[in-house]
């Protein structure tokens, strides 16, 4: 089968496998952790930010930033289509007991003028306004990418009205390859930053969260409540070391496939309409009278594997494991749908 339901599905490359298992390890949970430090610290410097936190997934680390950026009551300003909305299980009401403004944006981005215009009155009938939370690919938009000069804007907004920016870096090195701009630039501009190593990196396990020091002390006192302390996780932190010494440059690779992709998705009378294509995601909108069921079913026929994204949606992501030869295959296979 060729999978193309998530970046998340790779498997370690012999490479990744041999650091993991060549790693030196201690216990986390206690500081002592090698391999998990050497991480933190590089990550850390690559951002010009202060300090790091290994945690076992995005949402967690999202989950964090929200929980030490507010106090209960507090308002989180996201898009409708944002994750820490949509796919973290309701973690920000539950986890924090927080109150979501959900914006409107093409593609799932928000603007400056936007955050401006919904920010709530000193007023005890409504939530206080306190964080900005934006997704950068954003997935939902067919993994669109943020234009830096919005974002400076947006922080200008929440610096003039005390309220605090967190980057949902999920896919971020995707954005910033394409781009060519440098993880320094977001690291002045943002009080936090979870950054996924899972998805187009291809590592099995893990996320960092950035800020300063003192928020990552916080930081790990939430991830122990959690339930996000994982001990000798040296092991899973060497994968992330390995990927972003050897697999960040080569989502170039990724992103032109999916490109093709989007090519032949236009060439099929049963899609209407392919969302502009710019890092790894291709989404798909059905013709009239056609299902995503039905188009899901189709591709499994062929042997290709996709997720339905909603309203007729239908989603491919490329990743590591999706060469050349698999690319051929789809075009080939996906012409026999009809």
């Amino acid at each position: 089968m060729i999978d193309l339901r998530s970046d998340t599905i790779t498997k370690p490359t012999k490479e990744m496998l041999s650091a993991m298992m060549s790693a030196e390890v201690g216990d986390d949970v206690f500081g002592d952790d090698p391999t998990v430090n050497k991480l933190q610290e590089k990550i850390s410097k690559m951002f010009g930010m202060e300090d790091a936190l290994y945690c076992p997934s995005g949402t967690m680390t999202n989950q964090i930033a929200m929980r030490i950026h507010t106090r209960p009551q507090d308002e989180v300003i996201c898009h409708k289509y944002s994750h820490v909305y949509m796919y973290e299980g309701g973690g920000m009401m539950y986890n924090s007991m927080l109150s979501p403004k959900l914006l409107e944006g093409e593609r799932g981005m928000i603007t400056a003028q936007q955050v401006s215009q919904s920010i709530n009155p000193d007023d005890i009938h409504f939530p206080n306004s306190r964080l900005v939370v934006l997704e950068n690919t954003m997935n939902k938009g067919g993994g669109a990418i943020y234009d830096l000069k919005e974002i400076q804007a947006i922080r200008t907004v929440c610096d003039e009205n005390q309220l605090k920016l967190h980057l949902d870096g999920a896919r971020f090195f995707n954005a910033i390859v394409k781009t060519g701009e440098n993880p320094a630039e977001y690291g002045k501009l943002f009080d936090s930053i979870s950054i996924c190593f899972s998805k187009g990196l291809g590592a099995p396990v893990g996320s960092v969260l950035l800020g300063t020091k003192d928020q990552m002390k916080e930081a790990r006192r939430v991830r122990k409540v959690f339930g996000g302390g994982m001990r000798q996780a040296g092991y899973l932190a060497a994968a992330c070391m390995y990927a972003l010494d050897h697999h960040i440059n080569r989502l170039t690779d990724d992103h032109r496939r999916a490109q093709q992709i989007g090519e032949e998705l236009k060439r099929l009378t049963f899609i209407e309409e392919v969302y502009p294509v710019e890092t790894n995601i291709v989404i798909g909108r059905l013709a009239e009278g056609k299902s995503e069921k039905w188009l899901l079913d189709e591709l499994e026929k062929q042997g290709i594997l996709a997720v339905g994204f909603g309203k007729g949606l239908v989603r491919f992501v490329t990743h590591l494991d999706f060469k050349n030869e698999d690319l051929n295959q789809f075009a080939e296979s996906i012409r026999r749908i009809s």
